[in-house]
């Protein structure tokens, strides 16, 4: 009996771990246009842009969402590809600070730090 309920608890246990892994892996596995597009809605949304506004900013997350997409998929380590995008993320927010309003980026900068403090607890736990 024992037996069968430790079997079952480790099966449990295995399936949403796999779970928690493929959930981990879908958003790279999205082609850059999806990624981008799903980002210039919630950048929108949140943000309030304007139309003129929403076609600049879909326009520079493709871009960079295209630029990324061989860096995240690449061979190299771990800490050249953090560099990388980096690199690009300070980029793209040097052109996304000629579309946006001063208030529109500082609500942008404040959403960053938000999922940057999101992730940093989800590592902790």
């Amino acid at each position: 009996m024992k037996k069968k309920l430790m079997i079952g608890t480790g099966m449990c246990g295995l399936m949403l771990f796999s779970h928690a892994l493929l959930a981990q892996r879908q958003l790279p596995d999205k082609p850059a246009n999806e990624r981008a597009a799903a980002q210039t809605q919630r950048m929108t949304t949140s943000l309030q842009l304007d139309s003129v506004q929403a076609g600049k900013v879909a326009r520079i997350n493709l871009t960079y969402a295209q630029r990324m997409e061989p860096v995240m998929r690449g061979n190299g380590s771990r800490i050249s590809k953090l560099k990388a995008i980096r690199t690009m993320q300070k980029e793209k927010e040097a052109e996304l600070k000629q579309v946006l309003t001063r208030e529109q980026f500082e609500q942008f900068k404040q959403q960053q730090q938000a999922v940057k403090d999101e992730i940093k607890e989800r590592r902790k736990s």
